[in-house]
């Protein structure tokens, strides 16, 4: 997900978007650690996602308190 379109997202969606890709990570690095997925890298894209949504979320917090 790009950060314009991480932008374009209220904040609701944007926490219940987390959660989910954070379950999505575990559970992708669980099957990892048991059997080798096809693409590992998959796991380093969807780790940097997570940090794009959590900057975001971040960034409007600290606005809101301004």
């Amino acid at each position: 997900m790009k950060i314009a379109e991480i932008k374009e997202v209220t904040t609701n969606d944007l926490v219940e978007r987390v959660e989910a890709e954070v379950a999505t990570y575990n559970q992708m690095v669980l099957n990892h650690s048991i059997s080798p997925l096809d693409n590992p890298a998959q796991i380093k894209q969807l780790r940097r996602t997570i940090a794009r949504m959590r900057t975001e979320l971040r960034q409007r917090e600290l606005n809101n308190k301004r």
